[in-house]
């Protein structure tokens, strides 16, 4: 049996005396030239709107010897209107994406070739942004396998076989499934689909990989590589290095031994190894790195305000720079506008970003920068050293610098930036802030004892006796010596008024009762005028100013548990309005 479906024709299977009769199409009549036209209105046959008609036709031998000529039953069905599916109309609005202006998609492209990998990265970056926020609960689970795997390869089911496997994978439920749609996720992550900032993406990034290598190891020979590119591309707040030692992952990266601008990298170019020190101990050794790492800030800030750029008086980059593409075996879109920048991992691998084009360098130590670097070093442990106390003195010498005459130091010395100053300022506000102690004053205390005291005393007192009662005797010892201890938690704290907004209490003014009068006076210049003044106030009294300055220091500390003055006779800035109120009547 066969079908035509919409057909109009019929035989009348009564007329046995022909073996064949034709049948006039109604629609159409010939014409001499053999053109077809239309048939008068009145032949025409209508069909409904939701019907198609079946013809059915069969041979009868003997009846109808021709081949094909049968018996025909008009019988007509209704066609019913396909459901709407919204997840597949989804579907093809993001595969729609690939035909875009400005986008292509082939199945014949080579990925393996650059530009082609790169024109599939733009549109697979442009489908995931398109499809972020969806999610999925297909019930079947379809397999797929490809490399460099995309949206635009997958049929509808295989779409809702990944999308419902990531809406798990996003709740923390990771399951095995296809490889190739594990990494299209990873994929996802690279490009920062539906993450919050760097450390985010980092995050997640290594939640699917701790979860997923247990079920296939695959996934480590590329996202350990992934995680460096991470941290180059997106700059999150930890180094790599840190982030590598605290994962334990120090061995997949045996040429990478330094973060950018760390402590290691720099005493390794040293001219002077500061590790090698008698000062650099297991107590010291965290103070001394960090205390590094801000004095290379303030200097790299110095640096730039002067125009000059401090890598350039330290390294010299070789000359053969390679381009460097982040994530270069997976679908990655460069989407994100990159600063200028420089990324340090070691000596050997230095990332440069410019106008938004990465390179890869090598990096080479000039001698002078050795020179710089050592320095450096050990200009900040001599002062780290007297801070300290520290029973071994240090020299760093100057002059070592000032023989350098590379264009990044003439350009210091022409502008007259003193190293020695930035250094020793740099290392005392950093020690400074590092040992600052904060004492908040309950005054209420020293309310509630003094009361106590009061009740204590007139509890233990006896009319007409001759004799102090030794229990009570110590008890108010006790209590006279919490009081003490609460006024010497107070001595720094100088309590606001409408009135004296900078009065003297507790410790202040005992450490102005104790100030002699040449000491008070040299305060009372130093607020006022400066070291000069200072100066010329100490050689008319024949006082060496040293000793003049560390009597102040001394006095200070006893009193309010502080220095006043650091090496250049400055006034620390926290103690700067309390003096000027302790010298205003001077």
């Amino acid at each position: 049996m066969e079908r035509l479906l919409g057909g109009d024709l019929w035989m009348d299977d009564t007329k046995t005396n022909k073996k064949y009769e034709a049948f006039k199409i109604p629609d159409q009549r010939p014409t001499q030239e053999g053109e077809a036209v239309k048939a008068p209105s009145q032949t025409k046959i209508s069909l409904g709107r939701d019907e198609f008609y079946e013809i059915e036709y069969d041979s009868y031998p003997g009846l109808y010897p021709i081949k094909g000529v049968g018996k025909f039953v008009l019988k007509s069905h209704k066609v019913e209107n396909p459901e709407k599916d919204g997840i597949r109309g989804l579907f093809h609005q993001m595969k729609a994406i690939s035909s875009v202006r400005g986008s292509s998609y082939s199945r014949d492209k080579r990925i393996y070739d650059k530009n082609a990998r790169q024109s599939i990265a733009r549109i697979f970056y442009k489908q995931a942004m398109f499809m972020q926020n969806f999610s999925d609960d297909f019930a079947n689970k379809v397999p797929f396998s490809s490399y460099f795997p995309c949206y635009q390869m997958l049929n509808y089911e295989q779409l809702r076989t990944y999308f419902t496997w990531r809406t798990q994978a996003r709740k923390g439920n990771i399951a095995k499934t296809s490889l190739a749609y594990v990494f299209i996720y990873i994929y996802e992550l690279l490009n920062n689909i539906s993450v919050e900032d760097p450390q985010d993406g980092l995050n997640k990034l290594l939640f699917i990989w701790d979860s997923y290598r247990g079920f296939d190891s695959t996934v480590d020979k590329y996202v350990l590589c992934w995680l460096k590119d991470y941290h180059i591309y997106y700059n999150p707040p930890k180094p790599f290095i840190d982030f590598a030692r605290e994962r334990n992952l120090t061995q997949y990266y045996p040429k990478m031994t330094y973060s950018e601008d760390c402590f290691e990298l720099y005493s390794a170019v040293s001219k002077y190894d500061i590790r090698k020190s008698a000062f650099f101990s297991n107590e010291t050794s965290k103070l001394i790195a960090d205390c590094f790492g801000y004095v290379i800030d303030r200097l790299q800030q110095a640096f730039e305000n002067a125009g000059i750029r401090f890598d350039d008086a330290v390294f010299k980059p070789t000359k053969n720079m390679n381009v460097w593409t982040p994530f270069k075996n997976a679908l990655f879109y460069m989407h994100m506008k990159q600063p200028d920048r420089r990324v340090t991992l070691s000596e050997n691998e230095i990332y440069l970003c410019r106008d938004n084009e990465w390179t890869l360098s090598t990096i080479a130590t000039m001698e002078s920068g050795r020179q710089f670097i050592g320095y450096v070093m050990k200009q900040m442990e001599s002062v780290l050293r007297k801070i300290t106390k520290y029973r071994f003195k240090l020299t760093a010498n100057i002059n070592t610098i000032d023989k350098i005459n590379t264009p990044a130091f003439l350009r210091l010395k022409k502008l007259n930036l003193s190293l020695d100053r930035i250094i020793t300022e740099a290392v005392m506000e950093f020690y400074k802030e590092t040992t600052k102690t904060f004492v908040i004053v309950d005054h209420s205390s020293l309310d509630r004892i003094r009361q106590e005291a009061l009740a204590l005393q007139e509890a233990l007192t006896v009319e007409n006796q001759t004799e102090p009662d030794i229990c009570a005797v110590h008890l108010k010892e006790q209590v006279e010596e919490q009081i003490k201890g609460q006024k010497l938690l107070s001595r720094d704290f100088i309590p606001a008024s409408p009135d004296h907004p900078t009065s003297l209490h507790g410790g202040w003014a005992e450490f102005k009762a104790a100030l002699s009068s040449i000491e008070l006076q040299a305060l009372a210049a130093i607020a006022r005028g400066g070291p000069t003044d200072v100066k010329k106030l100490a050689d008319a009294f024949g006082v060496m100013l040293e000793v003049l300055a560390e009597g102040i220091n001394e006095k200070a500390a006893d009193c309010i548990g502080d220095n006043l003055l650091d090496e250049a006779l400055i006034i620390y800035e926290d103690y700067q309005e309390q003096v000027k109120r302790l010298v205003e009547a001077i």
